[in-house]
């Protein structure tokens, strides 16, 4: 059986915009972050991304992130579960923001991890459309 590929990745809506499945399925899920409060806001984290610690516990402790993401998780993992019985091969998974910069990072890192621990049988990509365009991400999640 061919094993699952999930393409999770982050993207600006002012940038780019919902970017393009490779995969040639058309589909996936797309979560809008800008409903969660943008750290990207605040001077001292203007320059920084979703990966780094200060960026990470402002949306931890000052957010509704992990809310935001607990329901992103509960919709996921039907669609997971129920690909992995299937014997599907591809899941595209977005997450975009303002800049996608901040709340798109964390989660698309995020739920990369969740992914992982939960479906060891799928094989998860991340990518940082905005970021990796920039050269800023380079440490893993």
């Amino acid at each position: 059986m061919a094993k699952l590929n999930i393409n999770v990745r982050s993207f600006s809506y002012k940038n780019g915009g919902i970017p393009t499945d490779p995969t040639g399925n058309g589909g996936g899920f797309v979560f809008d972050c800008r409903g969660v409060l943008n750290p990207g806001r605040i001077q001292e984290y203007k320059t920084r991304t979703g990966r780094d610690e200060g960026v990470k516990n402002y949306l931890e402790t000052e957010t509704k992130i992990q809310e935001f993401l607990n329901g992103v998780f509960q919709v996921i993992d039907i669609s997971i579960e129920d690909y992995l019985n299937r014997g599907f091969e591809n899941l595209e998974i977005n997450f975009g923001c303002t800049g996608g910069q901040h709340r798109s990072v964390y989660s698309a890192d995020a739920t990369a991890k969740h992914i992982e621990e939960k479906f060891p049988d799928a094989q998860v990509t991340v990518q940082h459309v905005v970021q990796e365009s920039k050269n800023w991400i380079n440490e893993a999640y």
